[in-house]
C-alpha cells in the first residue's frame, strides 16, 4: 500500500520560512518523480515543484528563487524548503509521487502565511 505523509505545515508570518516533509512508503522511492502541489480555496491545484529520481528539479513560476525541493532517497523523503513566504502562498500543500502517469497523493498539509 502506497502512503505519502506530509508534515511541517503551519502558520508563518510574511517573509518567514517553513520546511515541508513528505515520507513515502510502499513504492521504490528512487525511481519516482516526487512533487509538491498546492491548492488555495477557490483555486485549482497547481504544481509548486517537482524533482526526478536523479535530482533534477522543476519549479512553478511563482515560487522560483524562493522555494527549494530536494530529496533523500535512502530515507524515502522529499522536502520543500520555503523562504520569503507571502500571503499568496497560503494553501493546502500536497505531496505527489508519479511514475509513467500513475499518480499517488498525500492528504495534504495546511500552510498559512499571515501576520
Amino acid at each position: 500500500q502506497v502512503q505519502l505523509v506530509e508534515s511541517g505545515g503551519g502558520l508563518v508570518q510574511p517573509g518567514g520560512s517553513l520546511k515541508l516533509s513528505c515520507a513515502a512508503s510502499g513504492i521504490i522511492f528512487s525511481i519516482y518523480t516526487m512533487g509538491w502541489y498546492r491548492q488555495a480555496p477557490g483555486k485549482q491545484r497547481e504544481l509548486v515543484a517537482a524533482i526526478t529520481g536523479e535530482g533534477s528539479g522543476h519549479y512553478g513560476d511563482s515560487v522560483k528563487d524562493r522555494f527549494i525541493i530536494y530529496r533523500d532517497n535512502p530515507k524515502g523523503t522529499v522536502y520543500l524548503q520555503m523562504y520569503r513566504l507571502e500571503p499568496e502562498d497560503t494553501a493546502v500543500y500536497y505531496c505527489s509521487a508519479v511514475l509513467r502517469n500513475n499518480y499517488y497523493w498525500g492528504r495534504g498539509t495546511q500552510v498559512t502565511v499571515s501576520s
